[in-house]
């Protein structure tokens, strides 16, 4: 566990988050109502989901033509696929963006709510969802993403995740888009859940670590030297 908490401790993006999280915390504690669990739980499942649309349809989407667009692509996700194991690839590289996205998500659900509860109420059980539930759940799939990769003893809970991830990485990925332990209801519920037979079928050694695009792509070559990354990676194998 340590080790994985050591590189959660140094991620940008947990950083910034956390001072939101702790005001909202305190506000949580200090305006307490039993309503504010339903803020929880909402701002726990919405994180969930996100998790999965922004895995599948944003990091997962069709390559770029544009360099410069694709280098953004590379840092942010399909780096990760090639270097699984290099930890600076573990999360993209824009450290803002979780918070902007937060900023924007409370102050979207603060208007919704407004006209029906009052302003500070509607803040209230925003910020409690969104930066107390939300960043609690982004937290845990960070752990469970990061433990995933990691060569460290795992336990029985480890194992799980690393297995669920790794088919995503190694077999499929085009399925699993789900991290955190216990979501793979959401891959279900959109019919991506790890099959065997299906995985098979796709898989191609040459390229199931570039997210199917020929390694010697131009595109990955000069993400790769933007980046400061070899030339090469190694490629993945069945299981």
């Amino acid at each position: 566990m340590i080790p994985t908490l050591r590189v959660l401790i140094h991620m940008g993006g947990l950083q910034r988050l956390f001072p939101f999280w702790l005001v909202a915390v305190v506000a949580m504690a200090v305006f307490w109502t039993p309503w504010l669990l339903l803020a929880l739980a909402y701002g726990v499942v919405v994180q969930f989901i996100v998790e999965y649309v922004l895995h599948r349809f944003v990091y997962h989407r069709a390559p770029p033509a544009d360099q410069g667009l694709f280098n953004d692509l590379y840092r942010a996700h399909i780096g990760h696929h090639e270097f699984p194991t290099n930890p600076e690839f573990f999360t993209g590289g824009d450290n803002w963006f979780a918070v902007r996205f937060g900023v924007a998500s409370v102050a979207l659900h603060t208007l919704l709510l407004w006209p029906f509860m009052g302003f500070a109420p509607a803040l209230l059980w925003a910020s409690t969802a969104l930066f107390v539930g939300s960043i609690t759940a982004f937290t845990f799939y960070e752990y469970c993403h990061t433990l995933a990769h990691l060569k460290v003893p795992k336990g029985w809970f480890g194992t799980r995740v690393t297995h669920s991830h790794l088919r995503h990485h190694f077999n499929d990925h085009d399925s699993n888009f789900h991290v955190s332990f216990g979501m793979g209801w959401i891959d279900r519920l959109f019919g991506t859940p790890y099959r065997r037979d299906t995985a098979k079928a796709r898989f191609d050694r040459d390229t199931i670590m570039s997210l199917g695009m020929d390694p010697e792509d131009l595109r990955l070559v000069t993400a790769r030297k933007a980046w400061g990354l070899p030339s090469m990676p190694h490629r993945g194998r069945a299981r």
